[in-house]
């Protein structure tokens, strides 16, 4: 089971925020830091983001080691030249460690605030497959054309290359539906799931093998991850504190002990044992790779605790 630290940046992450994390992670072990590609707050407006692309290639200017990468860009917000160029230019600054996240967008508020036509969902769905074409395309072929419902490419060699060949992972996340398997089969590295349940990942993952395997590609070659929200304590005390802090910071009032008594099957809240009991299964279901959702962003102490205490337990 991969190990990485999924941080929502739109919720006032400063410059100073991100520095103190990437080091954090990379001196504790962690796989990578991916963060999330929104321009209006969610969880508490009015927050504040930073550009996704420039604070990752900024990240790979003080990095040595951890992966970087969204989680997710919407199709909705770049140009997906765009889009393939930011992914080569943080893999170069990097020296090969940028990933990709791509989605269909789904935040209404953020697109209107932010001058983005929010389209409908089957649009949606059409930018992001053609997208995934385009971008993995530009990475990869020389002098070539693409004449779609909504893009249009004459004769595109895109130089540089990337660092990573043939080209930088790319995530495309969701629920796993007919569509989009089908779409992650013929482009995506890996597919990224949320908030679930052991079972669903299961059934995600048959699902995938499936579309695979009607695509022609060997199963094993697309790998699946789960993203979820995680508060993690070496003990029960430092757990409730953790989480009651996260509870403050989203105007929830329930007391901590509450929330943890109520139970949180798509969440993992727990002590290192409890968390890693989790992880175990969905390493049974399927997930190969887990992106923990640090909700408290400011709190370095629990990125300690994932890589000096969950990571070796598992």
């Amino acid at each position: 089971m991969r190990i990485c630290l999924m941080i929502e940046g739109q919720e006032g992450v400063t410059w100073d925020d991100w520095v103190a994390l990437a080091r954090a992670c990379e001196e504790h072990g962690l796989e990578g830091l991916f963060r999330s590609d929104h321009y209006s707050a969610i969880v508490k407006p009015p927050g504040g983001s930073l550009d996704a692309w420039a604070t990752l290639a900024a990240l790979a200017a003080v990095t040595d080691r951890i992966r970087l990468g969204t989680m997710v860009s919407p199709a909705t917000f770049r140009h997906p030249s765009v889009v393939a160029r930011n992914a080569v230019t943080v893999d170069h600054i990097s020296g090969g460690r940028v990933e990709v996240g791509l989605g269909a967008g789904w935040y209404e508020r953020e697109h209107r605030e932010n001058g983005f036509d929010f389209l409908d969902v089957r649009t949606r769905f059409a930018l992001l497959a053609e997208s995934a074409e385009i971008v993995v395309r530009s990475w990869t072929e020389e002098g070539w054309s693409f004449h779609g419902e909504h893009y249009r490419l004459e004769e595109q060699t895109a130089l540089p290359r990337p660092v990573q060949r043939p080209g930088p992972p790319l995530i495309l996340g969701g629920t796993v539906r007919p569509r989009s398997a089908a779409l992650a089969a013929r482009w995506a590295t890996e597919v990224n799931t949320t908030s679930a349940s052991p079972e669903e990942c299961r059934e995600r993952r048959t699902s995938l093998d499936s579309a695979c395997r009607e695509a022609g590609r060997d199963p094993a070659t697309l790998s699946f991850s789960l993203m979820q929200s995680c508060v993690v304590g070496a003990d029960a005390r430092e757990t409730r504190d953790r989480l009651a802090r996260v509870l403050e910071l989203q105007g929830d009032e329930r007391p901590a002990g509450e929330v943890l008594a109520s139970g949180h099957e798509r969440r993992l809240i727990g002590t290192v044992e409890q968390v890693a009991e989790r992880l175990r299964a969905y390493g049974a279901a399927g997930v190969e790779r887990v992106f923990l959702q640090h909700l408290d962003h400011t709190d370095l102490g629990m990125v300690e605790t994932i890589g000096r205490l969950l990571i070796p337990s598992l």
